[in-house]
């Protein structure tokens, strides 16, 4: 991961025209959570990997690196695709900016899919039932595993909860120390 100090970084940081606005000015730690989890239980089928609301992409980097899929980087903010592209070029991979807002987000688009990974997109009251929807067309598609990450906020557990009663997915409690200490919960559904 490209640091803020790194000097790329530092160039796109003083770029008007490259300033997030949507929350993606850094890695977040639950995406640290979710490569950790992916380390440990790398999915049977990676293929094609869609990292939504992927900010700096680090999780999808990761799933491109490691396990050699074709990543689908989406974010409703282009602001963070120089981020994305700078820190995937400094891990050698390539991935796919694509520019969506979650609702905005089709089966079509989710066929094909192997697997969905987030990290902190449920940060608003408004984004409950916006995800839990994104949760509901990626099982209708297809789409065998689904991960999200977040630090516990309250609005996360909403949907989260809802996704264990509907589609059966399992809540864990993780918590890493490295590369940052980060404590949260991993919304994991495998839909076979």
């Amino acid at each position: 991961m490209l640091k803020t100090s790194h000097p790329a970084i530092r160039r796109l940081k003083q770029e008007d025209d490259a300033q997030p606005s949507i929350h993606g000015t850094r890695v977040w730690r639950s995406s640290f959570m979710l490569i950790d989890y992916l380390k440990k239980h790398p999915p049977a089928r990676a293929r094609k990997v869609m990292d939504v609301g992927c900010g700096w992409g680090m999780a999808g980097i990761f799933c491109a690196k490691h396990f050699g899929s074709k990543v689908l980087a989406v974010d409703a903010d282009r602001d963070v695709f120089p981020y994305l592209l700078a820190n995937a070029e400094a891990n050698g991979v390539k991935v796919q900016p694509v520019r969506s807002r979650f609702e905005n987000i089709t089966r079509k688009q989710l066929k094909g899919v192997d697997v969905l990974i987030a990290a902190d997109i449920c940060f608003w009251d408004e984004l409950v039932d916006i995800v839990f929807n994104l949760v509901r067309r990626a099982v209708q598609a297809g789409v065998r595993t689904i991960i999200i990450g977040d630090p516990e906020r309250s609005t996360f557990l909403d949907m989260a909860e809802r996704c264990e009663e509907v589609f059966d997915a399992e809540l864990l409690e993780w918590g890493i120390n490295r590369p940052l200490p980060a404590r949260g919960t991993l919304m994991v559904l495998e839909n076979d």
